[in-house]
């Protein structure tokens, strides 16, 4: 095996050569259960439980889901929030033998209708919440969908919350009838749990457990197709990294971020049935509930994206709280600006790393270490166990750069947890996974810019689509990006390329404020001068209130893009 540069920043007795078990994801969820079996798994709202309970109730479902006839082959949707019955869903239709689908609760209805005939869905579960039901119930007669199981938040709450939610929350909630087109969660769950097994282990390593849709900025969106291997791949890599710093069945995971998000699902959640941790589940991000859990609950792991960790440095109570409780907090999705991390960490006292990966690597692809002694700034870290991370000539495919910040390229992952491919898209799949011919493993072009230093870190430029063509001259947003947020005014921060017309394409920034400050074109300007070149200073600024996010709290250039085409072919009109 090669010996790879980055190995030497490796943790304390992590390898990376990597043993990875050859097991379907729901075997390892039974080995678990059985493992762990009356150690609580998750606390939904102050409701306790055990590996034991999902073990029971997910087979329940995957009783109730074959009866329905889910089956290898079979799609089955999840159209949910943080709940258990995403949980139960989840390895119900995997022990099953069918294949899950996720739906993001905040597609629109254009969207929800595309992906329910792409990805072959005929059986999809949701709440009985008004942000959901109807938008899905819209899709009988429209759409090939079956057959629709609503669940209700009130089956997972503790007395008396269950009994009050729907007196209290009757606002939110949305009736819907009995006939045979729904179905009721618990009538899915009302069996005796008998279903009939399929094969396991090696015989699914290379079967699609998941299709993932990807958010992607342009044109429809695509599912990757996630195998067992995949996915199983992931959750090995991720144990290794953590496992000098973890006990096995002791540890507290925060789980804000959405379950049907690809850095959820596995980094979050299978992590938690790998190790025995027990999920601290939230519906949805309610920041004044997570900061008092974080002193109530004292939970001692923190995945994140950088705007929640914004929001704890900037909640008025978290100063006063005894937050000692985290040990590892980890944030992805978007870049980890500097002085969020260093305020984030002088708050807690916890290590906040940052990590980088695709829905089509599932989503690991590279880590920074937890020891700060060898933190590198403004690097995402280096490949994970397993791994290899290639720059390659964006010209020349095939062409692999040297280290260096002058070889900027396009960042290529291969590993046993990159996709198999786009669900029914072979065209697509084929411009963006090769075969890497010294490890045998599937590669990834990711489109995303950056290059390598000489000790394996890995360094972010932008996203190859997001690149401004400037007179000629590549301007890489992300790097005006962190020049801006360097002004102590700025709390968010997005750049895009707008029309121009001398230089093709200039950067403009959409910023938004902090709490009582003022910021004007000219004073950005001048803040800006010296730290960034010419033809990459902005032609424009806006300020707003907010800036459009992801479902994940990631800030989303796709909004603004479109707002400014709008603009411009108006202009023209």
């Amino acid at each position: 095996m090669a010996n790879y540069p980055w190995e030497k920043s490796y943790p304390p007795g992590v390898k990376w050569e990597l043993e990875i078990p050859k097991k379907a994801l729901h075997q390892i969820f039974e080995d678990s259960c059985a493992q762990f079996g009356d150690r609580p798994f998750t606390d939904f709202l102050d409701k306790v439980m055990t590996f034991r309970d999902y073990k029971e109730a997910s087979d329940k479902a995957a009783a109730g889901f074959q009866k329905l006839g889910v089956k290898p082959g079979v799609n089955v949707g999840l159209y949910l929030p943080n709940t258990p019955h995403y949980i139960i869903a989840f390895f119900g239709v995997l022990k099953a033998g069918g294949r899950v689908v996720n739906y993001s609760p905040l597609d629109a209805a254009r969207e929800l209708e595309f992906k329910i005939g792409d990805s072959e869905t005929d059986i999809l579960v949701t709440l009985d919440v008004a942000a959901l039901y109807p938008k899905m119930a819209a899709m009988k007669g429209k759409t090939r969908l079956k057959k629709l199981i609503v669940g209700s938040i009130a089956d997972y709450l503790p007395w008396p919350k269950s009994w009050l939610y729907p007196i209290a929350k009757k606002k939110e909630l949305s009736p819907w009838p009995r006939d045979d087109w729904h179905m009721s969660f618990k009538d899915l769950l009302a069996n005796d749990g008998k279903y009939t097994p399929h094969p396991v282990g090696q015989d699914l390593w290379d079967e699609v457990a998941l299709l993932q849709y990807t958010g992607g900025t342009t044109g429809l969106p695509k599912a990757a197709m996630l195998t067992h291997g995949c996915i199983v791949s992931a959750m090995a890599q991720g144990q290794s990294w953590t496992t000098p710093y973890t006990t096995p069945g002791t540890e507290k995971v925060v789980c804000v971020l959405p379950l049907f998000h690809i850095y959820a699902l596995s980094g979050i959640m299978l992590g938690a049935v790998r190790n025995g941790n027990q999920l601290i589940l939230y519906p949805r991000p309610d920041i004044d509930m997570i900061v008092n859990d974080l002193a109530k609950k004292k939970p001692t792991f923190l995945p994140g994206v950088p705007t929640l960790y914004t929001a704890i440095n900037k909640h008025p109570k978290a100063q006063g709280l005894d937050l000692k409780s985290l040990k590892i907090c980890m944030s992805g999705g978007a870049p980890l600006p500097v002085e969020v991390q260093q305020a984030f960490e002088k708050l807690t006292g916890a290590t906040l790393i940052e990590g980088y990966g695709l829905t089509e690597t599932s989503p690991t692809g590279a880590i920074c270490p937890v020891d700060k002694s060898v933190r590198r700034t403004g690097s995402c870290g280096v490949p994970m166990p397993g791994t290899v991370i290639e720059i390659r000539d964006m010209e020349k495919g095939d062409t692999v750069l040297p280290p260096g910040k002058e070889h900027v390229g396009e960042v290529c992952i291969i590993g046993p947890q990159v996709m198999k491919g786009y669900w029914k898209k072979p065209e697509e799949s084929e411009k963006v996974l090769f075969r890497h011919p010294s490890s045998n493993w599937q590669g990834l072009r990711t489109g995303d810019m950056g290059y390598m230093d000489a000790d394996g870190w890995l360094y972010l430029v932008d996203r190859s689509k997001d690149l401004i063509l400037s007179s000629g001259y590549n301007v890489y947003p992300r790097m005006v990006e962190e020049a801006i947020y360097e002004h102590p005014a700025v709390d968010e921060c997005i750049v895009i390329g707008i029309p121009h017309p001398h230089r093709q394409e200039a950067p403009k920034a959409f910023v938004k404020l902090k709490p009582g400050a003022s910021l004007t074109f000219e004073e950005l300007l001048k803040h800006l001068d010296g730290k960034i070149g010419k033809h990459e200073m902005p032609v424009a600024l806006e300020i707003r209130p907010e800036l459009p996010k992801t479902p994940v709290g990631k800030l989303s250039k796709k909004e603004l893009k479109e707002e400014e085409r709008a603009k411009a072919q108006a202009k023209a009109a």
